[in-house]
């Protein structure tokens, strides 16, 4: 995953396929993504707007990170963030902003996956650990080691190592990672910061809950981070 700097921007220099361009803050671009609702891209240019006067952005370019261009702001790192929090994104900024940076990716979604997994730069590539504690506070309570590539869905990678994310009849009964039921509940305690931001309709599902919970099929890990199987939940996952 392309490091940010101190500032929090994401360094530029890391892979020469990304560049940064202020714009205004509708700057004419038609924004998509595909099933899996994350890694936001240049779907279509409105042949009049700025982006594409600009001779720069070009469709199919990923988007990375959003910067409002005001004193102090601070940059919001969309990089395979869900379509929902990037358009959260924009529609956060305050009246006063008319311009943002925006950082893109000149390549498909698989081509930035890569590189953030440190192919394709002449980096040699470096897993992630995964360290899951299951039935937590429970007698059964385990702790399991997992090596990963970053980027990795947490809920794909607990399946594919036989750990359980579901409790009771949901175990036969969830969605198979299509985030339609809500029960894949984890509690990321260690690293919260090192997964992608929660989109709009996460948030909605885990509301009652403490921010470190997420719905593992759509939590994503770019660097090292601990989560809990089975944690509590409050009244709106009954179900579970």
């Amino acid at each position: 995953m392309p490091e940010p700097l101190d500032d929090g921007r994401i360094d530029l220099s890391l892979d020469d396929r990304l560049y940064r361009i202020r714009l205004p803050r509708a700057p004419g671009i038609e924004w998509g993504t595909d099933l899996s609702f994350a890694f936001v891209y240049v779907r279509d240019l409105d042949p009049t707007g700025p982006a594409s006067m600009s001779g720069v952005v070009n469709k199919g370019d990923q988007l990375c990170e959003l910067i409002p261009v005001e004193e102090g702001a601070q940059p919001f790192n969309l990089l395979g963030a869900s379509f929902d929090t990037v358009m959260g994104s924009f529609a956060s900024l305050g009246k006063t902003v008319t311009y943002v940076d925006l950082v893109f990716f000149k390549g498909t979604k698989d081509e930035l996956k890569a590189a953030c997994e440190g192919g394709g730069d002449g980096k040699e590539k470096k897993d992630i650990t995964v360290t899951v504690i299951q039935d937590k506070g429970s007698p059964n309570e385990k702790v399991v080691k997992l090596q990963a590539a970053p980027g990795v869905n947490i809920r794909q990678l607990l399946v594919d190592n036989n750990i359980n994310v579901y409790q009771s009849v949901t175990r036969w009964t969830n969605c198979k990672g299509k985030q339609l039921c809500g029960t894949c509940i984890i509690n990321v305690a260690e690293g919260l910061s090192n997964t992608n931001w929660k989109s709009m309709d996460e948030a909605s599902t885990l509301r009652e809950n403490p921010e470190s919970y997420r719905l593992s099929c759509v939590a994503f890990a770019y660097e090292d981070v601990t989560v809990e199987t089975f944690p509590p939940v409050k009244a709106a996952q009954w179900t579970r």
